[in-house]
């Protein structure tokens, strides 16, 4: 498995993670069944994570799509949330993080090649 692979396994596992720790137990809501939320908020994630689970190539593609979610939803509840601040920006970095690894092979083979035509020039 390659280094940008493995990240964005890693991160994508971790953002599951999270929702799970966030929704279920570290700040379960009070109107709602816990687990119901922590399943509600990590449905989302379960594709990327099964084709994770299945090393298939296109699970950061579809964990990517995903953090974009997570990003937007923890950038809200940094800040209408006070109490739940850091869960959200741990969410919010999570997901920036994934997005970053899931795009990283592509973003450093646009910018070789563009060195390899400059230096040709």
């Amino acid at each position: 498995m390659m280094r940008a692979a493995r990240a964005t396994a890693v991160a994508t596992l971790a953002l599951l993670a999270l929702q799970l720790a966030w929704h279920g137990w570290l700040a379960p809501p009070a109107r709602v069944a816990p687990w119901a939320m922590a399943l509600f908020f990590a449905l989302p994630l379960l594709p990327a994570v099964v084709l994770v689970l299945l090393r298939h190539r296109r699970a950061g593609f579809w964990g990517a799509l995903a953090a974009l979610l997570y990003f937007c939803h923890g950038v809200m509840v940094a800040w209408a949330v006070p109490a739940e601040r850091g869960l959200a920006l741990a969410e919010a970095v999570l997901s920036a993080a994934l997005v970053v690894a899931a795009s990283w092979d592509g973003m450093r083979g646009r910018f070789a090649a563009r060195r390899a035509r400059g230096a040709n020039v």
